[in-house]
């Protein structure tokens, strides 16, 4: 990173510095009843009927490493929408920092840097917790995290591009309720996509969790996924980038005019 965006990558994490006690509470307990209610719970009922299309492992194990996905696109979405709202419309920061010698690119760039290292935080804990519930081992748990933050990148660039289209905070609103939500539940997180109806199978084949969730059980897991990982990998990479391109257009739209 070059020194001008990471000015602003500086000016963010001075920010957190004072507020991490407010999110580290629900970075620890958000993993920890998920597992237990989900791995753990459902997954005693689920495991006493053995199932082939589990790759011949326990609930809790196959359920761990999507949830880890799924809590990469949640943060990454997260922290994509609302401090970009926050930046351009409630409290102005971003129109401020137009101001100085920063440049849109700046902003952008350190923002994203910002969000990969505050996914790195909350997947690491989130892997951490996987291992206190005997759900992976120290070496998977740690290779498990390197897709689930590069899910969690994959939703913040378009988040943010969307925040920046954005006029009010609605809409950010109404897309984690009838976007990020249904994702959660339909993505292949808690169960094979298989299982959906056909037309929701190829429509879950198109969605960024799914490529996320089948990227993070196949390398830290080492099963079979649906696709070869280079095109998860590829997919991921893809929609971030137009994400990436997006935000910039929409944060110079509203910036430099």
């Amino acid at each position: 990173m070059t020194a001008r965006p990471l000015r602003f990558f500086e000016g963010q994490a001075l920010n957190y510095s004072r507020v991490w006690r407010a999110s580290i509470f629900t970075n620890f307990l958000n993993p920890v009843l998920y597992l237990a209610a989900m791995g753990i719970g459902l997954g005693s009922l689920v495991d006493r009927n053995p199932s082939a299309e589990f790759g011949g492992l326990g609930y809790l194990t196959w359920l761990a490493r999507g949830l880890l996905a799924a809590a990469g696109m949640q943060s990454g979405a997260s922290e994509g929408s609302f401090p970009v709202m926050l930046g351009l419309k409630w409290i102005k920061t971003f129109p401020a920092i137009m101001n100085t010698p920063l440049s849109v690119s700046d902003l952008l760039l350190g923002l994203l840097s910002w969000i990969a290292v505050r996914l790195f935080m909350i997947c690491g804990i989130f892997a951490a917790i996987l291992v206190l519930f005997d759900a992976a081992d120290p070496g998977n748990a740690v290779l498990a995290v390197f897709p689930a933050v590069l899910t969690g990148l994959t939703f913040a660039a378009p988040m943010a591009a969307f925040a920046s289209w954005l006029e009010d905070d609605t809409g950010l609103t109404m897309v984690f309720r009838f976007g990020i939500v249904p994702l959660f539940l339909f993505s292949g997180t808690f169960f094979p996509i298989e299982q959906l109806p056909d037309f929701l199978e190829g429509l879950a084949y198109a969605t960024p969790l799914f490529h996320g969730v089948e990227l993070t059980r196949s390398i830290a897991l080492g099963i079979e996924s649906a696709l070869p990982t280079w095109q998860h990998i590829t997919y991921l990479l893809t929609v971030m980038v137009i994400g990436a391109l997006l935000a910039h257009h929409y944060l110079t739209k509203k910036l430099r005019t």
